[in-house]
């Protein structure tokens, strides 16, 4: 018996082993590589049986009035913190019937739609914290931000910023405007309820909020910190 737990605790530390630095040379590639799709995209067509909408576009051809817009609506403390904001986490779980602001950052919503899947059990809950971790280590806020931008839902089937911008206004994404980019902010919450491109009341009104919180953070000078 005493064998036979040496050999299992032998395997289970190669195997953790191996798969810490497999999964730290994959992140560490991405921090090059642009990542072709992701896990939530590659699922969504699994499922849909239909293609997305995903056109990657480089950090510099995004509007900068995105980039403050998602920050201000996800994560605005994403220049500071190392991948969880804690203070956020307490208040979401005080909060539990209402969504707090924060409560996943940009760098865990990264994780979880890059290399996972949906679902809230601890097993994933886990590698999202371990891959945020390893992005948090391996990438630049700058890297962390433009592939959040290149992945994230923003409509059915619609991911990324570009193709976002073209289905919802038939524009790039380099020339968003400030009120545009409020709206595509406003709907990450629930890209499948909410639409950017045909605004309900309750979106416009989050968009205002979002943009005026924006404008409180420092605008595109606010960039210059990550």
């Amino acid at each position: 018996m005493p064998r036979l737990l040496k050999q299992t605790c032998k395997y289970t530390l190669w195997l953790g082993t191996s798969f810490a630095l497999a999964t730290a040379l994959l992140v560490l590639a991405l921090r090059w590589i642009d990542p072709p799709s992701s896990a939530v995209i590659q699922a969504w067509q699994l499922h849909s049986g239909r293609k997305a909408h995903q056109q990657w576009r480089p950090l510099e051809q995004i509007s900068p009035h995105l980039q403050m817009a998602v920050i201000a609506a996800e994560d605005q403390k994403f220049p500071s913190h190392f991948g969880f904001d804690f203070a956020s986490l307490q208040k979401a779980l005080n909060e539990s019937r209402k969504r707090t602001r924060g409560a996943s950052t940009i760098t865990q919503q990264t994780a979880k739609n890059l290399f996972l899947w949906n679902g809230r059990s601890y097993v994933r809950k886990g590698l999202e914290a371990w891959f945020t971790l390893l992005m948090e280590l391996l990438w630049p806020k700058e890297r962390i931000l433009e592939v959040y931008l290149n992945i994230a839902e923003f409509g059915n089937g619609i991911y990324g910023a570009q193709a976002a911008a073209m289905n919802f206004y038939g524009t790039s994404a380099r020339y968003l405007s400030r009120w545009q980019a409020g709206l595509m902010a406003a709907v990450l919450p629930n890209p499948k309820r909410m639409s950017a491109g045909r605004p309900s009341r309750y979106v416009r009104s989050r968009a205002i909020t979002i943009n005026r919180q924006a404008r409180q953070l420092g605008g595109s000078g606010y960039l210059k910190t990550l």
